[in-house]
């Protein structure tokens, strides 16, 4: 648990917090300065660099999350509600994350090598809107991770 909590909540640190940086700081201010063209060219260069760190955090989530649940806390059945949660909004955000990865970013890439710049700007939309969704999802997993401890949440399927 030493290791397993600290890394698992510093990947989801740098997941999440990626994610709200690009969204809400790095896309509006790509947007004011930057036309299409070099927007898109920006985009496939961050992604670039960003997501081989989210393909690692993916792996030290569910590496260290599957630990705790098996080694320390005894199974699946053992667990408290709110960790029941949060493991399934962590998995709609990998699966998320595995859509963008595998579709609309390679479209992405594949339009901005050929300077096609109306494929590319569709590819980006769609990656902007599912990153929008995930960070939506990241957020409200950190939340209910953190909160939902002091939650009654049993209360609940009663």
């Amino acid at each position: 648990m030493n290791i397993a909590i600290p890394l698992h909540v510093l990947s989801v640190v740098i997941w999440v917090g990626g994610m709200f940086f690009a969204y809400v700081a790095l896309r509006p201010a790509a947007v004011s300065v930057l036309e299409p063209p070099l927007r898109l060219r920006l985009w496939t260069e961050v992604f670039g660099r960003f997501f081989p760190w989210v393909w690692a955090c993916v792996i030290l989530i569910l590496g260290s999350g599957y630990w705790m649940i098996f080694s320390v806390y005894g199974g699946m059945g053992a667990l408290a509600l709110h960790v029941h949660i949060m493991f399934s909004l962590g998995l709609v955000m990998m699966l998320v994350f595995f859509y963008v990865y595998f579709l609309p970013y390679r479209a992405l890439k594949r339009a901005t090598a050929g300077e096609d710049w109306p494929a590319g700007g569709k590819a980006l939309g769609s990656i902007r809107r599912l990153i929008g969704f995930n960070l939506a999802l990241g957020m409200l997993t950190v939340i209910v991770s953190t909160g939902g401890v002091y939650w009654n949440l049993a209360a609940l399927t009663e």
